[in-house]
């Protein structure tokens, strides 16, 4: 039957129509339609709600806990040079900023001790850090330069830790003043370049941000040495705690000062040497869990000093 011409464009825009329906997945003839594979979600992508806890929000257990590295500030904090422009010194945070404190370790070899390391001599102490890491201690490591020539490795993976930084502790361990514990002395026009050979040293081992903190080799400094390393912009770090762990063979007395003398914002000094401190990982053991039982918990030098320069 031929339809009149006016019928047939209907009946032909009907059919085009269905089919078109057909192909589109619509209507009552619907055909769900592949989906399209996607690229996979790029790092940037917003995590999903069902996302597992990162370990910065799992930290309830230890709040000192830092896994990862929180974003760092572009410059670390300092203190402003002293009278005359003389580098700063450093021993506390304010004791109103909280109960926080800070463990630190010299990582102690003296320029002229490769020949006793060589012959099997500990300058090192590996179980000491992986009690730290353990125990989730943000820790600061005072090192001189020599140490990190001797343990490359060693001083390497520390410094890319993020629980940990490291900062100076000479290049040589020699003395900066004169009668200071028998150590030898750097000559005074020496005494900046000593400081940046350790940083120059830290460098060749991997370290890739060594903070700018010097801890006197002994603790002993004056005014001419104070004088000596201004140049180098660094702040001076001393302490208020003596933890009596150098030569110590009672790890429970070395606990007991520390214990007896930390105070909100207190830094202690402890050694990174198993020759001459072979007490310190087990004092660690007990002095962590009984200061965090008190309320403290344990930062990085870096932390504390931000607190004294009203940086956060």
């Amino acid at each position: 039957m031929i339809l009149p011409a006016r019928r047939r464009q209907a009946a032909v825009l009907c059919v085009l129509t269905a089919a078109l329906t057909a192909l589109a997945g619509c209507g009552t003839s619907e055909r769900p339609v592949a989906a399209r594979p996607t690229a996979p979600a790029s790092p940037t992508a917003s995590t999903p709600a069902t996302a597992p806890a990162s370990p910065q929000t799992s930290a309830a257990a230890h709040p000192d806990s830092t896994p990862t590295a929180p974003a760092a500030p572009s410059r670390p904090p300092t203190l402003a040079p002293g009278p005359a422009g003389l580098t700063p010194v450093f021993r506390h945070a304010p004791r109103a900023a909280g109960k926080a404190v800070a463990l630190t370790f010299d990582a102690d070899m003296t320029a002229d001790q490769g020949a006793r390391a060589a012959a099997g001599e500990h300058f090192d102490n590996p179980a000491l850090i992986a009690a730290l890491r353990e125990l989730e201690v943000p820790s600061t490591v005072f090192m001189t330069g020599r140490w990190a020539e001797e343990y490359p490795d060693q001083a390497r993976s520390i410094g890319r830790d993020p629980r940990f930084e490291i900062a100076n502790h000479s290049y040589s361990h020699h003395a900066f003043t004169g009668d200071c514990y028998g150590l030898p002395t750097v000559a005074a026009d020496r005494m900046r370049a000593d400081v940046e050979r350790a940083y120059t040293a830290f460098r060749k081992a991997g370290v890739p941000d060594a903070m700018p903190y010097f801890r006197f080799p002994g603790g002993c400094y004056d005014s001419r040495a104070l004088r000596a390393v201004s140049g180098t912009g660094v702040t001076a770090v001393q302490w208020d705690v003596v933890s009596g762990d150098a030569f110590a063979t009672d790890a429970d007395a070395v606990a007991r000062q520390v214990l007896d003398g930390v105070r909100p914002g207190s830094v202690v000094v402890m050694h990174c040497t198993r020759s001459a401190a072979p007490t310190t990982e087990q004092a660690v053991r007990t002095i962590v869990p009984e200061l965090r039982r008190r309320g403290y918990r344990f930062v990085k030098v870096s932390e504390l000093i931000a607190a004294a320069s009203g940086r956060r």
